[in-house]
């Protein structure tokens, strides 16, 4: 199954791959941290500096994080992004969503009314700050919070990522704190297939559960099964049962892929909502995937063996290894060439890497 997921998000893949054959690209990439969007699609075959090319929007979206898409698509991906409903749009604004109800405000409409604000305030590249502070003027006290960190009242954070993608507002990438401008196109009125966030999820990381895909989406498992797929097969993992697109069973069957990879913290591979098939040990999950500060994770074919760190100082860069097993000397060579192409994409000289 590990090796189905491999090989649907072509992690086998070395080079020559494009923005139009990165099937991940169907689902976005999401672009956090140093070595988020564009690392991903690197370890996947695109050459530098193709995942910064025009080719690409960058999209508040699933779970409120930003992830890359090709810009052809934006129409079927804005139709697929969005809620499904009242219900699943009150489940992935969160909190927010109380002091809504409470003053009759729906979660759409009140979406809705925070993308009207941001149409009327973003009519030219702004960032993130400057874009808060003149909405926060324009919306009544239910959208509103008091955020100690910022010590300021604004709106929640949510409902303003999932409103900016709603008032057609995009993301510059590299830039911290983000800055928006205006530009998307329309949203089509159904997405495509490949496009669907449900069909998606079973075809690059199943097989699945309904629950798992409404983990995966911040929705209400009742909306995921209303919209479950008829083309799905049956499967048991581990006498669970779960579920996989027909047409892609056959793949279920095949070999492993032969690669070695260093995933980012936040790369598709590592999304998978069922953490302990991907890694059975306890101790191991809780280093792959702490409450704060991320590791990388180390893909030997199919299988997480470690996790990864990078440390930069000036021009050069360490890649700091914590291997859970041992490994052959053959693959220890490979990890090392990794981090040298890692330290390639991020346009510095490998300094050393250590703990192998």
């Amino acid at each position: 199954m590990l090796g189905f997921r491999a090989r649907a998000q072509q992690l086998d893949r070395d080079q020559g791959g494009s923005v139009t054959d990165t099937a991940i690209l169907d689902y976005g990439v999401q672009d956090t941290g140093p070595d988020g969007g564009g690392w991903a699609l690197a370890i996947r075959g695109l050459t530098p500096p193709e995942p910064r090319s025009d080719q690409l929007v960058l999209l508040w979206t699933l779970r409120g994080a930003p992830h890359f898409y090709r810009r052809t698509d934006l129409p079927s991906v804005l139709a697929a992004v969005a809620p499904f409903s009242d219900d699943d749009a009150g489940k992935r604004i969160f909190d927010a969503a109380t002091p809504l109800r409470r003053a009759g405000i729906t979660p759409l409409a009140a979406l809705d009314t925070v993308a009207d604000r941001m149409r009327r305030v973003v009519t030219s590249p702004m960032s993130k700050g400057e874009v808060s502070t003149q909405v926060t003027r324009l919306l009544d006290e239910p959208y509103l919070r008091y955020c100690r960190r910022c010590r300021a009242t604004h709106s929640y954070e949510q409902t303003f990522r999932l409103g900016a993608t709603r008032a057609g507002l995009k993301l510059e990438p590299g830039t911290s704190p983000p800055v928006l401008r205006p530009g998307l196109p329309r949203p089509a009125r159904r997405p495509r297939p490949q496009h669907d966030v449900i069909r998606a999820y079973l075809r690059l990381l199943g097989p699945a559960t309904p629950a798992m895909v409404a983990r995966f989406l911040d929705s209400p498992v009742a909306e995921v099964r209303a919209r479950w797929p008829e083309d799905v097969a049956e499967v048991r993992v581990d006498g669970e049962v779960r579920w996989v697109l027909a047409g892609d069973t056959d793949r279920l069957t095949a070999d492993p892929p032969s690669a070695i990879r260093l995933l980012g913290p936040y790369d598709l591979f590592l999304q998978a909502q069922d953490r302990p098939t991907l890694v059975p040990d306890p101790a191991q999950a809780k280093a792959l995937w702490p409450a704060l500060g991320r590791p990388g994770a180390v893909l030997d074919r199919n299988r997480i063996v470690g996790t990864w760190r990078p440390r930069a100082a000036g021009r050069k860069l360490t890649v700091q290894v914590e291997l859970w097993r041992r490994v052959p000397a053959t693959t220890r060579r490979r990890i090392e060439a990794e981090a040298g192409r890692l330290a390639a994409y991020r346009g510095v000289s490998l300094a050393a890497v250590t703990g192998l």
